[in-house]
């Protein structure tokens, strides 16, 4: 009956993303939206630059870096008993 369980648990799916990451996409939108605003108000420096940063750098940041809880192998060990 313990096999049961654990194959459950091995075929659990996870989501991969963490806090930090809906943190670091928020934060993208949030720039990006300020950047449109901007640029809507006629700014050719600004606008830019705070599009590349949203678009090209805190999205693909908020994606790439790993946000989940760190589980250690003795809270592992306690939660599968």
């Amino acid at each position: 009956m313990a096999k049961k369980v654990k194959k459950a648990e091995k075929d659990r799916f996870e989501w991969p993303f963490g806090p930090k990451n809906y943190y670091l996409f928020g934060a993208a939108l949030l720039v990006i939206i300020i950047g449109y605003i901007a640029l809507a108000s006629g700014s050719i420096t600004l606008a830019p630059m705070l599009l590349v940063l949203g678009y090209c750098i805190l999205i693909p940041v908020s994606i790439i870096i790993d946000g989940r809880r760190k589980v250690s192998p003795a809270e592992n060990v306690s939660s599968e008993s």
